[in-house]
């Protein structure tokens, strides 16, 4: 009598690497906005501000309420016509901005290479599973067509 090998169960081989990938995802996927520092918190909530329309339309309102009030009270002298202070008030405003928004944009790039690397060792696993899935298909092929 021909010995019949047992066959494994296609289904829960199925689930088995479901269960794989999904706890390599897990295993993989960074959790982003943990443990972050106060600079860091800081620089995310700058750009976020600074680079939002609001902060346009604010600051577009905040100079022309500048120059206005500065013409109008032109015989004082406070800020005249170039508006001196007003230019060291802005150049020290970019001064202090553009490095925090780098610093933002440097997380931002930061975890986009995370994310990457991440995508790159689940499709890593996955095409192995696949591989796994190919051979045991190919066996069944065999199997059935001999």
């Amino acid at each position: 009598m021909k010995e019949v090998k047992k066959q494994p169960d296609i289904k829960k081989e199925v689930k088995k690497i479901k269960d794989e990938v999904k706890k390599t995802i897990n295993e993989f996927t960074p959790t982003y906005g943990h443990n972050r520092t106060f600079g860091q918190k800081a620089a995310d909530g700058l750009a976020r501000w600074a680079g939002s329309w609001a902060f346009i339309f604010f600051f577009f309102i905040f100079l022309s309420l500048w120059m206005c009030a500065n013409v109008y009270a032109w015989v004082q002298e406070w800020d005249a016509y170039p508006f001196i202070l007003l230019n060291l008030v802005l150049s020290c405003l970019a001064a202090i901005q553009a490095p925090v928004i780098l610093m933002s944009q440097n997380r931002a790039a930061q975890r986009d290479r995370l994310r990457a690397e991440n995508d790159y060792k689940v499709n890593r696993r996955s095409e192995k599973e696949i591989q796994i899935i190919q051979k045991q298909l190919n066996k069944i092929e065999k199997k059935l067509f001999s």
